[in-house]
């Protein structure tokens, strides 16, 4: 039931994100065409102006080059601003990789509370079992052994390794990818349970719940430390 839940929200996150990625892609697509345009410009403008250079006036090859100029200024600025949509995009696709890790986080932290709530329960009955084992066995019957709370409790354990083998540590130790942002107030890569700051203007943004003292999400709006001491002092 909780991985529908968690399935149901994050596909609900990212329904409207290749729409978002295509509309992206098309404008970066639309400035290459008109940085080419230009760029072609400014190839014509600089034959012309080689051409004639010995015929132009002193103002006329002023007036040429800054026909030049100011195309080459164009084109950088379709050239930025490429670059901006390319991070915006960057942006987008790793702000939900983001959320994907704190909800397989939280959900493995849940199954793994689940998994040790079974084992104390599985130690509880075997204790019970005992006892009417021992009785029974005075009435002349056998316990079968596909009752035997020995048998049941000993895949928790197992289980439990096997979903849950990664701590943090074993996180920030793995081989980092140098163009993958860095948070928090640890400036490391994003791992298990992340918190973003409600303040929009936050320059880290996103942070460890270990590294700010959270065990679970809060309710309400919640500030990093930073940004709580910065509305204070307002």
């Amino acid at each position: 039931m909780a991985t529908a839940i968690y399935l149901e929200h994050y596909l609900d996150s990212i329904e409207n994100l290749p729409c978002e990625l295509q509309r992206n892609f098309t404008l970066m697509r639309d400035l290459d065409n008109r940085t080419e345009e230009k760029k072609g410009e400014i190839d014509k403008l600089a034959e012309e102006y080689i051409a004639n250079v010995k015929n132009l006036a002193s103002e006329q090859r002023v007036e040429h080059l800054q026909k030049i100029q100011n195309a080459y200024s164009k084109c950088k600025e379709f050239s930025d601003d490429k670059v901006q949509l390319a991070m915006q995009t960057y942006e987008m696709v790793d702000k939900h990789i983001r959320r994907l890790d704190a909800d397989l986080a939280r959900f493995e932290n849940e199954l793994k509370e689940k998994l040790e709530l079974s084992g104390y329960e599985s130690a509880d009955g075997r204790a019970l079992k005992s006892k009417e084992k021992r009785g029974s066995r005075g009435r002349g019957r056998k316990g079968s052994d596909e009752d035997s709370p020995r048998k049941k409790k000993k895949a928790s354990p197992d289980l439990s390794d096997t979903l849950l083998p990664m701590q943090p540590s074993d996180v920030l130790d793995m081989p980092v990818d140098p163009n993958e942002p860095t948070y928090c107030l640890c400036h490391q890569v994003s791992y298990g349970e992340m918190i973003g700051c409600d303040n929009p203007d936050c320059p880290i943004e996103w942070f460890h719940f270990a590294c700010v003292d959270l065990a679970t999400k809060p309710k309400g709006k919640w500030f990093c430390p930073r940004c709580t001491q910065d509305r204070k002092k307002k």
